[in-house]
């Protein structure tokens, strides 16, 4: 995984700065994007108590910082973004600019490390952060990692209709860049386990937006969408459910 070039900070908070004026209405907002958010949040919930430290890396726009906060939870967030930690703030949200390989000058030990929605996906080589999340987590502290999926099915078949296979098969191979230079990783299951082993131990595999498509896909009747949540929720921890979702959220417990 660290073969990969090193996208240069200044690049990324560009490519990010870029997004954040537009990213609550193309992703947080939208009827998909709400769903799948909803269905992480399902998940992570019952782990969240009154007082309980909460680091949040990748943070965006801050969604769920506040959504945790309003739990009883202490969040700071962090994001490698000035606009989108200038927009979590405008929400009331404790966020600083912080790239996830700095989190090493932190000494606060956390109740729960959460990555939302593709932010490890950035980070080029994840087995080097896992003496640092190991000191930050508390023991029975939790790892929650919502990382992009090797394959979604939504988006193959969404781009191979349209002719755009290139894009179609992009996750494929476990790496992709953007046509902006960002390098991104789709690390599968057992790499991210053996990144972060012995540190951590997985109580958790579920997929997140498996028949929910992703928000790209455009208008999908509510109803409908609906509808395809509530079987989401049956089939996320089936080995289908974790395969071709569009994200996969991996649960960890410090060892």
């Amino acid at each position: 995984m660290s073969s990969l070039p090193v996208l240069p900070p200044s690049h990324a908070a560009a490519y990010f700065d870029n997004l954040a004026s537009r990213y609550d209405d193309a992703w947080t907002n939208s009827d998909a994007g709400r769903l799948q958010r909803d269905a992480v949040w399902r998940q992570l919930d019952p782990l969240v108590r009154c007082g309980d430290r909460i680091l949040d890396l990748g943070c965006g726009t801050g969604e769920d910082a506040v959504h945790f906060e309003a739990l009883g939870g202490q969040v700071l967030a962090l994001d490698v973004s000035p606009e989108m930690v200038r927009i979590a703030r405008d929400k009331g949200v404790n966020a600083r600019v912080s790239r996830i390989e700095e989190i090493h000058k932190f000494a606060v030990a956390f109740d729960m490390i959460l990555s939302n929605f593709g932010g490890l996906n950035c980070v080029q080589d994840l087995s080097a952060l896992r003496e640092t999340l190991a000191r930050l987590v508390r023991p029975q502290g939790f790892l929650s990692i919502c990382v992009m999926s090797r394959f979604c099915l939504w988006e193959t078949a969404y781009y191979t209709a349209r002719g755009s296979f290139k894009k179609a098969v992009r996750r494929w191979s476990g790496r992709a860049t953007t046509e902006s230079g960002l390098s991104l990783l789709y690390p599968s299951s057992r790499q991210v386990r053996r990144a972060l082993s012995p540190a951590f131990d997985l109580v958790s595999d579920v997929g997140v937006g498996i028949l929910v498509p992703p928000s790209f896909v455009g208008r999908v009747p509510r109803g409908l969408l609906h509808t395809l949540a509530s079987v989401d929720a049956h089939i996320e921890t089936s080995r289908i459910g974790r395969i071709i979702g569009d994200h996969r959220l991996l649960i960890f417990r410090r060892s």
